[in-house]
């Protein structure tokens, strides 16, 4: 059986032993942290009782039956700093989850490498700090990378993975493979700031701040276009794909005149104009940011709104004939 640990007993650490659980794996839980042995066994109890409360909830919501969450809360073992090397010793996989401090991370991943076996996998789990600058604490950087979990973790399915250039690539295959197993969707990104998630969430996040600021919408009115419009084109299909529905040539033009009256954030990128001169403007034209020319084109369109009348009916957001209004 992998032997997963699970590094620091705060937010993201319980979500993680969660999903492993959940998934038939034995966790182990570890408050990597010094402090009086009754403190730490009152935390470890804490983290085991949130998992408890979320694997009811579960139960609420008829995702699992009380048999399965209570076995799923046998397989997940709370274990202090004290008495923590054996486990990091024979663990296959541990994810750290300390605090987002650069000294927490430091600390952290340089006292577990010492004590890893040689083919054990180290992840951090960071959404800010670059993986490339986290592995040059590990003693094995071959075998250390960032993974980002989504919160709450044990519900959303993605995960970022980022190898650093010392990263192994058998390491990272065996890694994304690990996390399908346990039904996440991982993606691969490169160490950049923000990775994908994040960046492209402080992006939205700010300027709907914005808008607020300058009186454009209220609060309200800005998180319901969001709702029911932006959020739910993006359910269904990726900002990517959603260029090349509509077109390429509409966001060149847009963001032309975007900039022009909102400033240099909304200038386009280079790959836009690129691909604009080159008339790569999506499905129309068989290619854009994606290649469509081996596509079934008419499938595809079948089959991204079929899942975005699915959702709207979901959410009770699908427009109903006139003869259901009366």
């Amino acid at each position: 059986m992998t032997k997963i640990v699970s590094l620091g007993a705060g937010r993201m650490g319980r979500g993680i032993a969660h999903v492993f659980a959940y998934a038939g794996y034995d966790v182990k839980i570890v408050d990597f942290k010094e402090r009086p042995a009754r403190e730490s066994e009152v935390l470890l109890a804490d983290a085991k009782g949130e998992i408890k409360e979320n694997l009811d909830f579960l139960i609420s919501l008829n995702v699992l039956t009380k048999d399965d969450a209570a076995a799923t809360l046998t397989r997940v073992t709370g274990i202090p700093v004290a008495d923590a090397e054996d486990c990091l010793s024979e663990a296959d996989y541990v994810f750290e989850g300390v605090p987002e401090t650069l000294e927490a991370k430091k600390d952290a991943i340089g006292r577990v490498s010492k004590i890893m076996k040689p083919q054990g996998v180290l992840a951090s789990t960071t959404s800010t700090i670059l993986s490339t600058t986290l592995a040059e604490f590990s003693l094995r950087p071959s075998h250390f990378m960032n993974a980002h979990f989504l919160n709450p973790a044990y519900l959303i399915p993605l995960v970022e993975v980022s190898p650093s250039d010392q990263t192994e690539e058998a390491v990272t295959s065996r890694f994304i493979d690990l996390l399908k197993d346990v039904g996440k969707v991982p993606v691969r990104c490169k160490a950049a700031p923000g990775y994908i998630v994040p960046r492209l969430q402080s992006l939205v996040m700010s300027e709907a701040c914005r808008m607020v600021e300058q009186g454009v919408a209220t609060a309200e009115d800005i998180d319901s276009a969001v709702r029911c419009g932006f959020g739910l084109r993006f359910a269904t299909m990726g900002p990517l794909e959603f260029v090349d529905w509509g077109g390429l040539d509409i966001l060149y033009y847009a963001n032309r005149y975007l900039s022009a009256e909102l400033g240099e954030r909304y200038q386009a990128p280079p790959i836009v104009d690129k691909l604009m001169e080159e008339g790569h403007l999506g499905i129309k034209t068989g290619r854009g940011m994606y290649d469509f020319s081996g596509l079934d084109v008419d499938a595809y369109r079948t089959e991204k709104l079929s899942t975005f009348v699915a959702l709207l009916k979901h959410l009770d957001l699908m427009p109903q004939p006139a003869q259901n209004r009366e």
